[in-house]
């Protein structure tokens, strides 16, 4: 009666093990994961988890682990038939079975932006008390703490950084553009699938900037520097969306998206003297202000931005003065402070 038991209690393992593996597979090439929700995705992990308990409890048996090994050879050829560029699943696989769920959801272009979201929510949910649900977020923080650790040392290596979720964001976009590109030769369509994606992200400036900036500064292939070159024009063709970018970051940063690209330098400079040009001197107060009251815009962020982008780009100093040197002759030839934004800025930036 025993055996009969055991017996049934190991084809269950079996069959949870096998099912498991499928779920992996689908979760990893399946445009089914397009209709998962939250609860979905908790249960999926739930059984990732699972795996993991049976990896820890019989992986020093070598008669159940063969017996294991043996269903798993059967589970991984059905599935590579089903989904060519399948990979294998292993039987140390099981002990990163939580991992490797997150990385293959991640890395499919139909999951949903808000399943994304809810995997990179940086706080639980006031309504949630559910251990799965931690354990997703306790890996999404592994994630984003060995990014930190990057971003620790980038600075030490002249590499920019915009903070350790944005970078991770940020190759995700960058993923998921690419993907939105090969399905699609239709630009308008991948236009609003880049919309969409960035609305979501909005939840506030000090987020969606660097995320965008994140996604511009990654370097892994030339995929993603299709997917750059994409969003550099996106970017172009909604000022708002630009300007939005220019205004929120760091000098440093701007400076470090215009040294690695041509059309960000020349959107941004661009940009610098639209800035200059709707500032008026205020004699009351003996400055330039941007003409808008709620502008983030002053004179002395401006000749901040300037001098940080000569640093990057050395050689694009002399054209910008020659171009301040001529609106300022065009505006009177003076020399005396407060007559003419073009020729305070060149002062200030020849101090």
């Amino acid at each position: 009666m025993g055996c009969e038991c055991g017996q049934r209690h190991m084809e269950a393992v079996l069959k949870n093990v096998g099912c498991t593996v499928e779920l992996l597979a689908v979760a990893a090439h399946s445009g089914v994961v397009n209709e998962w929700d939250e609860q979905t995705v908790t249960r999926a992990f739930h059984w990732a988890r699972y795996c993991e308990h049976i990896y820890s409890r019989f992986h020093g048996n070598p008669v159940i682990r063969g017996v294991l090994e043996k269903q798993l050879q059967l589970t991984n050829h059905r599935l590579k038939e089903a989904f060519p560029e399948y990979n294998a699943v292993s039987f140390l696989d099981l002990g990163r079975c939580q991992d490797l769920l997150l990385l293959w959801l991640l890395n499919n272009s139909a999951l949903p932006i808000s399943i994304m979201k809810m995997l990179f929510e940086t706080k639980a949910s006031a309504d949630s008390t559910s251990s799965d649900y931690e354990d997703v977020r306790g890996l999404c923080n592994q994630i984003i703490q060995c990014k930190s650790a990057c971003t620790v040392l980038r600075p030490l290596l002249g590499v920019p950084s915009v903070g350790a979720d944005a970078e991770v964001q940020g190759e995700m976009l960058m993923e998921r553009l690419g993907s939105a590109l090969s399905q699609s030769s239709d630009p308008r369509r991948v236009e609003d699938f880049l919309s969409s994606v960035l609305q979501e992200f909005e939840v506030a400036a000090e987020h969606l900037c660097p995320v965008i900036a994140a996604a511009l500064l990654t370097t892994d292939s030339a995929v993603q520097t299709a997917s750059q070159d994409f969003l550099l024009d996106w970017l172009q063709s909604r000022r708002g969306v630009l300007q939005h970018v220019c205004t929120a970051l760091p000098s440093k940063v701007l400076a470090d998206l215009a040294e690695r690209h041509q059309k960000f330098r020349d959107a941004f400079c661009k940009l610098l003297k639209k800035w200059a040009s709707e500032m008026e001197y205020r004699v009351t107060e003996g400055e330039w202000v941007h003409a808008a009251t709620n502008s983030a815009v002053s004179f002395q962020k401006m000749t901040e931005h300037y001098l940080t982008l000569f640093e990057a780009c050395p050689s694009l100093r002399t054209e910008v003065e020659d171009e301040l040197n001529a609106q300022r002759i065009a505006d009177g030839d003076f020399d005396v402070r407060g007559l003419s934004v073009w020729g305070d800025i060149l002062l200030a930036l020849r101090k």
